[in-house]
């Protein structure tokens, strides 16, 4: 075989000792009766033989498959949530959701991620600014997948249809102006560097409010996971000294709660003499106490605007015409604002 032809199914077909169609059965998931034995067959001659699903061949024969992919780094918080918002609306216009985890980082399951989707035909793809790399991302689109991103910023334009971001770096502002206008005379901003692009969001509206409070207000960044929350606590008084009321606001709610959880073993009384902001309006925030002042998510709108990016993008513009127009954005990013909850980490009486 020549090295610069494409693997086709017949190929594979001859090398696994089997039929064309059933070789078409494996590759697009058929649910046809066939052994696992001639499944993982098909399967591994395929992937010896270097085999690609030719996607563009396979948009004339079967049109649409009514089929999106969603990548996210992880299951937990957000990322679930989130998942299942997407799921039960692209069920609502007639597609079905298929999620995959890059299963913290593992490169070994970005690759395997890979192989799946340029095997697996989807009409579209989201994903996570977070879940894959550029350089990984940039292979399945360049097969003709138009890619819509949620919450990647700073990725090249090229790569992708656009990107529906909350806009963390506005809501971490607005925590700042919050404390400050509740008396705060020093700032703490407990980071996760590991999170990359959304912590740098973050930490940008943090120093943005910062830079935009009247007098000199001491400021200070912390790295969450590199010592015990308890040692985070005694580096605060040390670094705030005595005067006023002690800001913090905490990469999520998580953060949020074990550093007050420490704070309150300490003997220090919350809001009185630290007051405590979160982000992500989790669960926890408003089963805590005191309860957790926190940026909510919205989830749903999210979900919508990226599934509309996608249709539009797919010709489904019929489908979109009940539902409410795409905002104005700049370029290929759409902004989507959060909003404050207050609650009694952060004020004495609501």
């Amino acid at each position: 075989m020549s090295k610069h032809r494409s693997v086709t199914i017949v190929d594979i077909a001859e090398a696994a000792g089997v039929s064309i169609a059933t070789v078409s059965n494996v590759l697009n998931r058929r649910k046809v009766p066939m052994s696992e034995e001639t499944i993982r067959k098909v399967e591994k001659t395929a992937e010896e033989l270097g085999y690609r699903r030719n996607v563009m061949a396979a948009s004339l024969s079967r049109k649409k498959s009514y089929e999106l992919g969603l990548i996210v780094p992880g299951f937990i918080g957000y990322y679930g949530l989130f998942a299942e918002e997407m799921e039960r609306t692209a069920h609502k216009f007639g597609y079905h959701m298929s999620v995959f985890s890059a299963g913290g980082y593992d490169p070994d399951m970005e690759k395997r991620h890979l192989e799946v989707l340029l095997q697996r035909r989807v009409d579209g793809l989201f994903c996570h600014g977070l879940a894959m790399s550029t350089e990984t991302t940039r292979q399945i689109v360049s097969d003709g997948t138009p890619l819509v991103l949620f919450n990647g910023w700073n990725w090249p334009e090229d790569i992708a249809v656009g990107a529906v971001n909350l806009d963390f770096a506005e809501g971490c502002r607005m925590a700042v102006k919050h404390l400050l206008e509740q008396g705060c005379r020093s700032l703490f901003y407990l980071e996760r560097a590991r999170a990359h692009e959304t912590n740098n969001q973050r930490l940008l509206g943090f120093r943005e409010g910062v830079a935009q409070a009247e007098g000199n207000i001491p400021s200070y960044v912390l790295e969450a996971d590199k010592q015990p929350m308890q040692e985070l606590v005694r580096m605060t008084k040390e670094m705030s000294g005595s005067e006023g009321p002690v800001g913090i606001v905490a990469f999520d709610d998580l953060v949020a709660l074990r550093f007050m959880s420490a704070a309150i073993e300490q003997g220090i009384r919350v809001p009185v003499e630290y007051k405590i902001h979160g982000i992500n309006n989790d669960i926890i925030a408003s089963s805590c106490y005191p309860q957790l002042t926190t940026l909510d998510i919205p989830y749903s709108q999210q979900a919508q605007l990226a599934i509309r990016l996608m249709l539009r993008q797919l010709g489904e513009e019929e489908k979109l015409e009940r539902e409410p127009q795409l905002p104005d954005h700049d370029g290929h990013e759409i902004k989507i604002p959060l909003t404050p909850i207050v609650r009694k980490s952060t004020v004495t009486k609501l």
